[in-house]
């Protein structure tokens, strides 16, 4: 298995790697702090608790970018922010995996939902050969997916599946995830914009997107279960 060959390559565990699994550890979450710290220079104090609270939420299931990126450019945040927000924590969530498989193995719920994950790996990549086929774009399109499971561990798993390398892994996830959260940023300040400036308008495209959405899902869902070849 890919992953198998993946896992060969991480450094022994020991007294010698504790530094090195610290910053591991440490490392994303820092990197997330920093970045949070910047939007509250940015912005106004409440707005900057919003974002904060709603970085948090986009960690609890079923919460995604298709709810929380909709919700926090109706309560004030920009669209260009929200969006480069969360596609941000897939790329984080990914470097974190890619640094710490061995540890997330081992959390409740997250290390048996990667295991149960793997262990499919072989059928689950047999039913979806366009992954492999189209390489980080395969991967970069499986994060663009409005699925569960497609965010930054999915992926960073499938990454490591297809046998992409740390680097291309976090490329791909960062192409999907940015591809991902402009389309629903862009299109959710403009239907907001329509709805503050004609309401009856709005609301109608709002319905109108709405229908396509749903139909567009349903359609991807039935070719990603396994009917795309």
């Amino acid at each position: 298995m890919a992953f198998q060959a993946y896992e060969a390559t991480l450094p022994a565990t020991g007294k010698d790697s504790l530094l090195s699994s610290v910053l591991s550890l440490l490392l994303p979450p820092l990197l997330a702090f920093l970045y949070y710290f910047f939007c509250v220079l940015i912005l106004p104090l409440e707005k900057a608790l919003i974002l904060g609270g709603l970085m948090i939420i986009y960690y609890i299931p079923p919460s995604g970018k298709e709810s929380l990126i909709p919700l926090g450019i109706a309560l004030g945040i920009p669209w260009w922010l929200i969006a480069t927000s969360l596609a941000l924590l897939d790329v984080l969530t990914s470097l974190f995996i890619i640094l710490n498989i061995r540890l997330a193995l081992r959390i409740p719920v997250l290390g048996p939902w990667i295991s149960r994950f793997l262990g499919s790996g072989e059928e689950f990549m047999k039913k979806r050969p366009w992954i492999a086929r189209w390489s980080v774009l395969g991967v970069a399109f499986f994060v663009f997916l409005p699925f569960q499971g497609t965010g930054g561990v999915g992926a960073t798993l499938v990454g490591m599946l297809v046998g992409l390398s740390p680097s291309r892994i976090l490329l791909a996830v960062a192409l999907g995830a940015s591809a991902e959260c402009l389309l629903f940023a862009l299109g959710s300040d403009i239907i907001w914009r329509l709805i503050l400036e004609n309401f009856a308008v709005g609301v109608q495209v709002a319905i109108a997107v709405f229908a396509i959405a749903v139909i567009a899902y349903l359609l991807l869902r039935r070719w990603y279960e396994g009917e795309g070849e």
